[in-house]
């Protein structure tokens, strides 16, 4: 309920390195009732760079939340969010795995290093648009996020 509370939009960084599911959650988040900011990166290495405000990220906002997929080029989901939830600065972004992966292996790692939710996209447009939806309503609207620290 924060952004009701203080009408800030909330900073969303999408980890996505597929067009067609970058589209779509741009279109259902831009869409929906809550204000947000979203943020693109293509791969897991651009994706730390943007976290540390490193190269052309300098004046990067701080998210408030990732969605973060596993399947990344250069460094994969896994590696990304074991170093966001090993960074102090970063620990306590929450973080959803949405992934195509349905791999249990891959689920049980994800929690293990502090995933706050892990969701397997599904391949049906209109299902995939609901995932959206429901990552929005609780996300965003239900659940209190912590305020981001400022590097």
């Amino acid at each position: 309920m924060a952004a009701k509370e203080n009408f800030q939009a909330i900073n969303i960084l999408l980890v996505e390195d597929n067009p067609g599911d970058i589209r779509l959650t741009k279109e259902v988040l831009k869409e929906g009732k809550i204000r947000n900011n979203l943020s693109v990166v293509m791969d897991g290495e651009e994706a730390l760079f943007y976290l540390n405000k490193q190269g052309k990220h300098k004046t990067a906002v701080t998210p408030d939340i990732i969605l973060l997929d596993l399947n990344l080029p250069k460094k994969d989901g896994r590696e990304v969010l074991s170093e966001i939830k090993s960074d102090p600065e970063l620990m306590t972004i929450p973080v959803i795995v949405l992934t195509t992966s349905e791999a249990e292996q891959d689920i049980i790692n994800m929690y293990a290093h502090h995933a706050n939710c892990y969701i397997t996209k599904p391949v049906d447009f209109n299902q995939f648009i609901n995932v959206v939806r429901s990552i929005e309503n609780f996300w965003l609207n239900i659940v209190k996020l912590p305020s981001p620290k400022r590097k």
